[in-house]
């Protein structure tokens, strides 16, 4: 009798085992089935991000990818059907220095903040982001790492993110955020900051490639250093070069074995010239540089993420003197490290590097519209597209984003993109004001903005 019951209660929970299975994958087939999502743009002038002379016709997305560029494409049965009513479609624009941790924290956050508002604010921050039509952002300091996955899984809306993680720092140098009683170190201790992965505070070979490897064992893409002085920090001036070129050859050489590179903020001559030396790819600001260390630049293939930021009416302003001494110091270099690097060839990325609130991280689309005081709005929206792509590329196997090309429209790319109302190839103003003039968004195929009637 007692085994009778036993076989009974066993074949039970068999046929009930084997019926949730069953229902468990006929829903995913059924989802699987309906999940292939076909979106038509008809009517539409295609800039590509590439090349300068536009394209009429239509663009056919199936599921996040561009399946087909062309004129009268026929709508394949159950798509959705947008009609661009012959509004210029571009890429989905790209930063290439922002910080999604830092964009709408002020400045006094050091101080006062904790690890929870970041997560918060940058959470808020992110849709706003991606609302300006900044599809993808290099991600250049801070971590981001949680907030990058909710976004790729859909949780959060937001752009593609290419995180650095902690911003790395020598003792003293730009990312040391420490009060000056708080020195001197205590062997063993780290700051706040460090232990929530915000900035790593390293000093020689042993530590700076603990601190690199620690960075990609959390997700990092590349690496972010502080190869000198800065401008918001209160304790290193510009002129310094932080870290020795042994040092930045051993976070090289991690970056290197993770098939990966190093990205450098730095102003001056000196410190570039070390950074080039050392192998670094990616000069971030670098307005006080002049052309002997731009050519350098140049002969060894390294990128210039610059931005386009002045001492005008859009001027950073800080809450301690130096500061904004700094600031005017720096900015009277942008437009120099611009003709030239321009002149000599050297390879250009766009970024904003935008932060302190939220008024100041609205302004993204209104500093790439400045590039026009250097480049044609054609130039300008390359680098902000296809170019920007290009240097992320860099990343190599920590790229996140494999599936296609990113910042061009073609066949086989993802479907990140914008319906513009006008041409911003004639007018790149165009960009400064997304709420009213992108009347599409959308990002790996998905419609996050249609104000189209």
């Amino acid at each position: 009798m007692t085994n009778n019951i036993y076989i009974y209660i066993m074949k039970t929970k068999i046929y009930f085992i084997s019926t949730v299975l069953m229902l468990f994958m006929l829903s995913v087939s059924t989802y699987a089935q309906n999940d292939k999502t076909i979106t038509l743009i008809k009517n539409a002038k295609i800039f590509d991000g590439v090349n300068e002379k536009l394209i009429d016709g239509d663009l056919l997305i199936e599921n996040n990818l561009i399946k087909q560029v062309g004129g009268s494409i026929k709508a394949p049965k159950g798509a959705e059907v947008i009609d661009a009513e012959n509004k210029t479609i571009i890429p989905g624009l790209i930063d290439v220095h922002w910080h999604m941790a830092l964009a709408e924290l002020p400045m006094t956050f050091i101080l006062s903040g904790d690890a929870y508002e970041v997560g918060i604010r940058s959470t808020l921050a992110s849709p706003k982001t991606l609302m300006r039509g900044f599809t993808s952002v290099r991600d250049m300091g801070g971590n981001v790492f949680s907030l990058k996955k909710l976004i790729d899984q859909g949780l959060v809306v937001g752009p593609r993110i290419l995180p650095s993680g902690p911003m790395i720092s020598q003792t003293g140098g730009h990312f040391d955020y420490r009060l000056p009683n708080e020195i001197p170190d205590q062997l063993g201790n780290m700051t706040y900051w460090g232990e929530v992965g915000m900035t790593a505070i390293a000093d020689g070979v042993s530590e700076v490639r603990k601190r690199t490897r620690e960075a990609f064992m959390l997700g990092a893409s590349q690496i972010k250093i502080a190869g000198g002085g800065g401008v918001a920090s209160s304790y290193d001036p510009i002129d310094v070069r932080q870290y020795s070129l042994e040092e930045m050859e051993a976070i090289v050489d991690v970056a290197n074995s993770y098939n990966s590179y190093v990205g450098a903020h730095i102003f001056t001559d000196d410190a570039v010239q070390t950074a080039v030396k050392a192998g670094i790819k990616s000069i971030e600001h670098g307005m006080l540089m002049g052309r002997e260390t731009l050519q350098m630049m140049k002969e060894h293939d390294v990128w210039l993420s610059t931005q386009p930021i002045l001492n005008d009416e859009d001027a950073d302003k800080f809450p301690n003197p130096e500061s904004n001494r700094k600031f005017v110091e720096v900015t009277k270099g942008t437009d120099n490290v611009y003709q030239l690097a321009k002149e000599i060839g050297v390879n250009m990325a766009f970024g904003t590097d935008l932060f302190m609130g939220a008024e100041n991280a609205a302004k993204q689309g209104k500093l790439l519209a400045k590039l026009t005081r250097w480049f044609t709005p054609y130039e300008a929206l390359k680098i902000a597209t296809s170019e920007n792509a290009r240097m992320m590329e860099l990343s190599g196997q920590r790229h996140p984003y494999k599936e296609g090309p990113l910042g061009v429209i073609k066949e086989g790319a993802y479907a990140d993109l914008i319906i513009v109302d006008g041409n911003p190839l004639e007018n790149l103003n165009l960009v400064a004001d997304p709420e009213n003039n992108f009347k599409v968004i959308m990002k790996d195929g998905k419609v996050y903005k249609n104000t189209l009637k």
